[in-house]
Order: structure tokens, then sequence, then C-alpha cells
């Protein structure tokens, strides 16, 4: 057993009702919060109504900011700005990938008062983080990011200049991770489909990177398990949908913890340069070039390291998803890409020239795709392979 280290984690409460906890432990870092939420979605339920009753009733004042669509630096910086003197004690975030992000880049940045270009990967200086942090807790509204559980925080400036890059810190990791399926109850299919993939691409590309460990492995697989067996079943209305809203709540809080550790491959490294030229969503991204981006993979491994380790754990996935053992290794990694083409279809993924994207882009797309996800693929890709696996999704 190869020697592996484990970064910090938040502390986790999961299940249905864990939600009810959230009062006290805010009363328990003081008296001044600041609420981080999405749209209007969570404020329409019951929850929203329930929690502003109980922080009153235990005299915590709070101010609120609203995210709405993926954060930009720009928009961290501004919040900072406007809160920096109300001596918050905690931020509370509350809702999918793009509020929880941006709140713990706000708790990173109002104890420090710099712009969070100070400190974003591969922009600006990139001066090292020094903190502290406000305590932040996360709580998820939806499956799929699983940012309840890392130390970065995704920021994007979209356009043909723009950038998707992480201010990155394990100071900036929750303190607590609240993560309860009930909250998922209003995913809409499509939310739930895009998402989904968004996890499940997580757990599988973890599980493969040239990082991962036997700690990770254990954590992806069981995930994995419960990827399958609850986001069609939730996607489509079928079977116990409580059941499959834990199942996914549970994936992606693990494809959360697994990415952090060991990082992701080449469909992240993709989604970056996508996510900030093309109005596309990130779970889109995942769900359309996953299959592509897995046979590529296989193919250049096949071709030019038939050894490296990442063919046997593709074979193995193709055993786990597909729920049955295969005549040969081969066999297995073909049913993996069947699989995952099949899920891409059923969930309605669209291809990438549904936004925009067209051949004349994707040597500005791979020449920009380079970065950190990409560094823990199982396999260094060419530019040409790269390029064939998104002109395979236009």
């Amino acid at each position: 057993m190869q020697p592996y280290s484990i970064a910090r984690l938040p502390r986790i409460e999961f299940g249905s009702g864990s939600f009810k906890k959230i009062p006290d432990l805010v009363a328990g870092y003081g008296k001044r919060t600041l609420l981080v939420t999405g749209g209007q979605s969570f404020r329409q339920t019951g929850h929203w109504d329930w929690l502003h009753s109980e922080l009153h009733d235990r005299g915590i004042h709070w101010e609120q900011c609203n995210v709405t669509g993926e954060p930009s630096p720009q928009l961290v910086d501004e919040t900072v700005s406007e809160y920096s003197s109300h001596k918050l004690d905690v931020v509370l975030g509350i809702g999918g990938g793009s509020a929880l992000d941006a709140a713990k880049a706000i708790a990173g940045l109002l104890p420090v008062q710099r712009s969070v270009m100070d400190y974003l990967e591969g922009v600006g200086p990139e001066l090292p983080y020094e903190g502290p942090s406000l305590p932040f807790i996360a709580v998820p509204t939806t499956a799929g990011t699983g940012s309840e559980a890392t130390k970065n925080a995704v920021l994007s400036v979209h356009g043909k200049a723009g950038f998707k890059k992480s201010f990155r810190h394990e100071m900036l990791v929750a303190e607590y991770a609240i993560v309860d399926p009930e909250l998922l109850a209003t995913c809409p299919p499509e939310i739930i489909a895009a998402n989904g993939m968004d996890a499940l691409t997580q757990l599988i590309e973890s599980y493969v990177s040239v990082r991962a460990n036997v700690f990770t492995d254990s954590l992806a697989v069981g995930a994995l398990r419960a990827a399958r067996d609850s986001l069609l079943n939730w996607y489509s209305g079928k079977g116990d949908q409580a059941a499959a809203r834990e199942g996914m709540a549970h994936a992606a809080l693990i494809s959360g913890i697994t990415l952090a550790q060991v990082g992701l491959g080449s469909v992240h490294g993709l989604a970056s340069p996508l996510g900030a030229y093309f109005p596309i969503p990130h779970g889109v991204v995942c769900g359309t070039l996953v299959a592509e981006a897995t046979a590529g993979n296989i193919t250049a491994m096949q071709q030019r390291e038939p050894d490296n380790p990442a063919l046997m754990k593709y074979a193995r996935l193709g055993e786990i998803l597909c729920q049955r053992r295969h005549g040969s290794a081969d066999a297995a990694r073909e049913a993996l890409v069947t699989l995952l083409e099949d899920w891409t279809e059923r969930l309605g993924l669209q291809r990438l020239s549904r936004y925009g994207v067209g051949e004349a882009d994707l040597d500005h797309i791979v020449a920009n795709c380079r970065g950190s996800s990409m560094q823990t693929n199982p396999v260094v890709l060419s530019d040409e392979e790269i390029r064939a696996v998104l002109k395979a999704r236009l």
C-alpha cells in the first residue's frame, strides 16, 4: 500500500433533517452572519422562512447577498467591500456550487481586505494566502459540485479573453458541511442531469487520477455505486425519490472530497476554458464530454502506456457501473464508454455547438486547457487528442 496524505475536511453533517442544525451552529460563532444564497428557488421554500425565524429567535443578526450565475472576481470583491465594516462572525452559504464558491471566497477575504485577483491561480500576482478566513458553513441545495468539501472557490470572467480559475487554500475549507437531501427536492430535471453528471465525472476522474490512493479509491467506488443506483431514477422521477436524492447527495459530497485530495482530469481541464469562453453550464460540459474523454484516455494508454494502472481501473469502472463482469478488460472498458454515452443521451446533455462552440474555436480551447486538472489526468494527451475529444462533441 502506497503512503498517502489527506488534507483537511469539514465536519460533515449528512442526512434528512440535518438542515435544522444550522441555527445552533451559526450561534456558536457569534451573533452576526452573512447569508450567501443562490437564485430564488431556496427562498421560495419553507426552509427559508424557518431559518429566518430560528435565527431571529436566537438573536442572530444577518445580512444577505445573492449569487445568480457563476461568481466573478468582481462580485466577490464588491461583496467583501460592502460588508467589510459589519464585524461579521460567520459566513453561511446555502445553494448550488456557485453560491458556495462565492461564499467560500468571501469568507476568506473579509478579514484580509485584498482583491481576490491577488490570489487566483494563473491570474495576477498569485500571492500566498495567509488568512485568516472567517468561519464558513456550507449547505448545498444541489447534488453535483461537491464544493461543500473542497478548499477552492472557482471564479469566472466570461468572454473570449475570460478565464475560470480557483482561489484555493486549506483555510477556505468549510467548518461544517450540512448535507440535507431534503433540500434537493425542488431541483428541476435539467439541474439534476447536469449536476449529477458533474459528480459522476468527478468520481471517475479522481478514481483514475495519477494521485489516486487507497483512501480516495474506497470512497469513490462507494459513491459511484450510489450515483449508479440514484441518478437516472431521480431524473426520471421513478422509484423511491427520497432514496435517490440521498444517493446523489452522498455521491456529490464524496466527489468533492476525492477531487480535493487527488485532483481531476481532462474533462475538467477542458471545462475551464469552455466555461469561460462560452455560456455553457459546468455540469453540461462534464456530461457531454465524459464518455468521449474516457474513450480518448483509454485509447491513448493502450497505444503508449499499456501498463498504466488506470487501464485496469477503467475496466473496474465498467464492472461497477454496468453491474456485471465482462469477458475481458477490453470488453469492460468498452461497456463503460457505451454506458456513459447512453447516460449522456438519456439525460439530455447537449452538444457543444448548442452553446456556440465551433471548429474554429477548438485550437483556442486546447491552448488554454492545461491547468491543474489536466496535470492529474492518467495520461498526457497531445493537442491533437484533446482536439479530437472536443470535435466529437460539437
